[in-house]
């Protein structure tokens, strides 16, 4: 885990705005019973904060989505494609995850809606508490649809849980298509598959039928969905696996709750 390969970082940065993360970078000395007693501490606090955020966004309605990739999978414009495509229908909000720059944020934000950029320095993965600070200054509208961008990694965002109602896996058929098998505990937390850049396929040595069967035998019951955000390809399958959930996670908010006073998850800590 994260404490092990010394990625921790103990302050991050939120639009700008500095806040201790609770993780220390790794320490040689320490023994391996003491590494794991702060693992599991670590794991239990990152729980509690996530808690807070699911609760939070049952309140209001919030479709809440982890998006996890490798670096050059075509996130950010899965993304955008994604948000231009529906912006127009439903009320959207982006929270961006990355070690540095404001890059990617730059771009939602381009879109035209709101996004707020955490960058995690050392830190190779967002945690629930990144998220829960973000959510103050983000504050996403009442039955709307939240995507949480994260670090691109295929190893430790499978650990943290941010509250979110599904993990997204997105694999490139650009790249191996046993990442599934290489990769097993991030594909066995994610609800579906995005297999994307499918456009490329005529050009590349890339089973898809092997990826897909790999994907399975770690995780029997993830949904696949090949696409490409470039082309077009496989985005309304796409859409309307995200319609569903959206509908289904606002019909579960109590009337009194649309108009009520909106409060982030725990705006009061720092």
């Amino acid at each position: 885990m994260c404490i092990d390969c010394g990625c921790g970082s103990d302050e991050v940065s939120i639009d700008g705005r500095s806040y201790h993360s609770g993780h220390h970078a790794h320490d040689p000395h320490i023994s391996t019973s003491r590494m794991v007693r702060i693992e599991t501490d670590i794991l239990a606090k990152n729980n509690q904060y996530a808690a807070s955020n699911r609760a939070f966004f049952a309140e209001h309605g919030i479709l809440a989505l982890n998006l996890v990739s490798s670096p050059g999978s075509g996130k950010t414009s899965l993304l955008t494609r994604t948000i231009t495509d529906l912006n127009s229908s439903q009320a959207i909000s982006v929270i961006e995850g990355d070690q540095q720059t404001t890059n990617d944020a730059e771009r939602i934000r381009a879109t035209g809606v709101p996004a707020v950029q955490i960058n995690t320095g050392k830190g190779c993965h967002l945690d629930a508490h990144m998220v829960g600070h973000a959510l103050e200054k983000l504050t996403p509208a009442n039955n709307s649809l939240l995507f949480i961008e994260n670090v691109g990694n295929l190893v430790c965002p499978a650990e943290f849980d941010l509250g979110e109602a599904h993990k997204v896996a997105i694999l490139s058929v650009t790249e191996g298509e046993d990442k599934p098998l290489k990769y097993p505990d991030m594909f066995h937390a994610a609800d579906v598959m995005l297999l994307n850049k499918v456009d490329l396929l005529p050009y590349l040595d890339f089973d898809v039928d092997k990826c897909i069967a790999y994907a399975k035998r770690v995780n029997p019951d993830i949904n696949v969905i090949q696409l490409s955000a470039s082309k077009g390809d496989g985005l309304a399958d796409w859409y309307a696996w995200l319609e569903e959930r959206r509908v289904r996670t606002a019909r579960h908010v109590p009337s009194e709750t649309i108009n009520g006073v909106y409060n982030a998850p725990y705006s009061e800590e720092a």
